[in-house]
């Protein structure tokens, strides 16, 4: 209809309708025919009036294109302040704070700033946390009187907000009147104090804000929830999910994804299900976050895979890499290789270019149901490696019992200017632990402060304790526990114990079990078990009965352990 011939005629009497076209494109990001309104405007010569350059400049700044934005605003023959608001609100929109904090400054000297421009310039202030310009600018609003316009009272609690300053931004709410406040500023203001860890302040402002007769949408509640980590306790999260369910929220993705999140973080399994069941147009962050929540819970890990099979059959949305990740991290969990070797076939059909991650969990996932070829072929095909994928291959062949691969790989890092982390050393030092490496496991327990800057922690530690002490050398290993300040580290203590009666040193390991259980009430057995077998081999049979009773009346039991089979498709465990 626009590009017809009589189209540039009518559009030369009616500059009014081909504003009204040009701003519907930027609303609804009508790109294509907004670029045919431009070029009507060009050969009408109607786009040197500032009017129609106005609507142009807008439309690709809404439709994130800046720098073309930018250019027409350097060819415009005139300027007013809507160009200069349009162009400052573009350069806000695509996070490009400091280009509209410089063109702010620069306006001044012709022109004085409108509530538009002030609410983009305080959004950019907040974008960059630069509360001393903020302030300054919050100064110029007042002295123009603008700063009472609803949506510049918005930027300005999320500046104070950003930047911490959370005191600042709740006097917004006093020293305005309550009726001109918003939902959107209660929101911004919620939404803020859980962020800033004030989130008991967040749930008294919601009150507030009922009060006020203002009724809560998604926005409140997944700021009120916040990144779905366990920062309230249980009952209260049940007591918003109530009130999400009052209104009606619950089935909405938005909202709901946050719930599964946040119940799977207290290891819950019904409620994300019926959480995750209840969303009526459930999109990939649903998927991904239900199974992403069934992977973090114990024992859980094959629900994730049957969530993982729906999704396949889903025509709405189909797995990203997020989703395969996670779905063999399941199968890595529950020992699966046939579920394991699907999922392989189904990413080579469907993705053959997926990312780093994926890469990383296959590695992860091979390694861990036994395949360490499996797991070195689909490293050796990365293209792309990060520190994460050397880790995972190092970790592969150190439970495997291959400790010089795992060091020669570590070696072969090295050259390429990768810079080992405290994980890759832990994996070496848990590869030469099982392959009882003493020599090579020293060195690299050495080279990690000496050459590497990295402080070993009471992990590291009680992997060259537990080296020395096999090997027989427990002065060796005591001189480095009292070297490193964590001789009264229980997990170090631990695996003294266990050389201890590994090699019969009868009165330093009775030493060492009353200095562990001086640190607290010990949970688990092996402590006791440790010591009881210790006084077996010295024949001290009273010392074993009273070892086995403090077992008995400290209430601490001995945790099973277990064994997964796959069966007909089905993870058993005994």
């Amino acid at each position: 209809m626009y590009c017809s011939s009589s189209a540039p005629d009518f559009l030369v009497e009616n500059p009014e309708k081909l504003g009204s076209f040009l701003h519907h494109c930027a609303k609804t990001k009508s790109f294509r025919l907004g670029i045919s309104l431009h070029a009507a405007a060009i050969k009408t010569g109607t786009l040197a009036e500032v009017f129609t350059g106005n609507h142009v400049l807008n439309f690709y700044a809404k439709c994130g294109c800046i720098d073309a934005a930018r250019h027409l605003f350097d060819q415009m023959p005139h300027r007013n302040l809507v160009t200069l608001s349009a162009m400052i609100s573009g350069y806000d929109q695509s996070n490009r704070p400091h280009l509209a904090l410089q063109l702010f400054s620069r306006m001044q000297t012709y022109f004085k700033p409108n509530e538009h421009v002030f609410a983009s310039v305080l959004s950019s202030c907040s974008e960059i946390t630069d509360l001393y310009l903020g302030r300054q600018i919050h100064a110029q609003a007042l002295k123009l009187r603008h700063a009472c316009v609803i949506f510049v009272l918005n930027s300005l609690i999320l500046l104070y907000m950003k930047c911490g300053m959370c005191t600042d931004a709740l006097s917004m709410f006093t020293d305005s009147k309550s009726d001109s406040l918003t939902l959107v500023s209660y929101n911004i203001a919620i939404t803020g104090l859980v962020e800033n860890k004030r989130q008991e302040k967040g749930i008294e402002l919601f009150r507030s804000m009922s009060r006020q007769g203002l009724v809560p949408d998604r926005f409140t509640f997944a700021g009120l929830l916040g990144p779905g980590q366990p920062i309230y306790d249980l009952s209260v999260v049940m007591q918003l999910h109530g009130q999400m369910l009052k209104l009606g929220l619950d089935y909405m993705a938005f909202s709901g994804n946050i719930l599964i999140a946040l119940y799977s973080s207290y290891n819950l399994i019904d409620e994300p299900e019926k959480v995750f069941r209840s969303i009526e147009e459930k999109d990939a962050i649903s998927w991904n976050t239900a199974i992403a929540a069934f992977c973090h819970c114990e024992d859980n890990s094959k629900a994730a895979l049957d969530i993982f099979r729906e999704m396949v059959n889903d025509r709405n949305v189909g797995p990203d890499d997020f989703t395969y990740a996670s779905v063999l991290s399941a199968a890595a969990r529950t020992g699966s290789m046939r579920n394991g070797k699907e999922t392989h076939a189904r990413l080579i059909r469907t993705r053959r270019d997926y990312d780093v991650g994926v890469g990383n969990s296959l590695v992860n996932m091979y390694a861990k149901n036994g395949s360490i070829t499996s797991s070195y072929t689909i490293f050796q095909q990365m293209e792309i490696r990060n520190i994460f994928s050397w880790n995972s291959i190092i970790a592969a062949f150190a439970n495997h019992g291959l400790a010089e691969k795992a060091i020669a790989l570590f070696e072969e890092m090295t050259k390429t200017g990768l810079q080992p982390d405290s994980v890759t050393f832990l994996e070496l030092l848990t590869a030469c632990n099982h392959s009882g490496l003493l020599d090579a496991g020293r060195a690299l327990f050495n080279s990690m402060s000496e050459n590497y800057g990295i402080t070993p922690t009471a992990n590291h530690l009680c992997c060259l304790v537990d080296l020395l002490g096999r090997a027989g050398r427990l002065t060796e290993a005591n001189e480095y526990a009292r070297k490193y300040s964590v001789i009264n580290d229980a997990v170090v203590l631990g695996s003294l114990l266990s050389s201890c009666r590994l090699h019969g040193g009868f009165l330093a390991g009775e030493e060492i079990a009353k200095k562990l259980l001086e640190l607290g009430r010990v949970t688990k057995c092996s402590p006791y078990v440790l010591l009881s077998n210790l006084y077996a081999m010295n024949r001290k049979w009273d010392c074993v009965d009273r070892t086995r009773n403090l077992i008995r009346v400290g209430g601490v039991e001995k945790e099973p352990a277990c064994s997964l089979i796959e069966v007909n498709r089905s993870i058993k465990k005994f």
